[in-house]
């Protein structure tokens, strides 16, 4: 019996897992008041099939599929439909407008001024004189768009010209395990890392436990620490 409820657990898990991978990467980054329902009932329903062994496991795992069916169909159809999206989801709430706290929008969110300074705290905005506009997203996170004179300086307010980025560092070493297909798009083989990482931080790849790579030949070490003997440092 011990033996049934472990392979049951196991499998049930990998089944889940899965099903959860193909509701796409927003059902993990942030939860809508609907994608929480769904995860809360998909928890509550998986449990069931691990702890009643009279119930054949396919019977127990219907209604995890229909849930995860139910969830996809109705992300397509939010993918399709701006009104069915507003009625799943919901809409993003202005709570201030033009600096001017919306009272009448937070009595109807039961929002108070409480939640309201938390989440721009969060955001390291103490003043709420500093804030033009605020929105509570319908994840519930709060955007904040500060006053003009309150933002903070980007290049372009001074006309300071800088070099556009096309590309960004790519790992070519995870926990001492070099990744091949990086450093070939990188342009560099496996013998030439080796020779500059001996060179310039004294290490072997399977003592680094993760470094970077970019078309400007910058490279990011950083050593695993028994194997560290000095600071890392970015090698430009």
């Amino acid at each position: 019996m011990a033996l049934e409820i472990f392979l049951r657990t196991l499998l049930i898990y990998l089944v889940v897992l899965i099903l959860i991978r193909l509701m796409g990467k927003r059902e993990v980054g942030e939860l809508s008041a609907f994608d929480l329902v769904v995860a809360i009932m998909i928890a509550e329903v998986a449990v069931f099939p691990m702890e009643e062994l009279d119930i054949p496991l396919y019977i127990g795992l219907i209604p995890v599929f229909t849930l995860v069916g139910a969830e996809i169909f109705f992300s397509y159809l939010c993918l399709k439909s701006q009104f069915i999206r507003k009625v799943i989801n919901g809409a993003p709430s202005v709570i201030i407008y033009q600096g001017e706290i919306m009272e009448s929008e937070m009595r109807k969110l039961r929002y108070n001024i409480n939640d309201l300074l938390e989440q721009l705290r969060e955001k390291e905005v103490i003043d709420v004189s500093e804030v033009e506009y605020a929105i509570l997203e319908t994840s519930g996170e709060l955007s904040v768009i500060l006053r003009r004179d309150k933002r903070p300086l980007t290049p372009s307010d001074i006309n300071l010209k800088v070099p556009d980025v096309t590309e960004i560092p790519v790992p070519a070493i995870i926990d001492g395990e070099i990744q091949r297909e990086n450093i070939r798009k990188m342009g560099v083989g496996e013998a030439a890392l080796e020779e500059r990482l001996k060179k310039e931080k004294g290490v072997n790849s399977s003592q680094v436990l993760f470094a970077t790579l970019d078309k400007g030949g910058n490279m990011y070490v950083s050593i695993k620490e028994r194997d560290r003997s000095k600071s890392n440092r970015e090698y430009n």
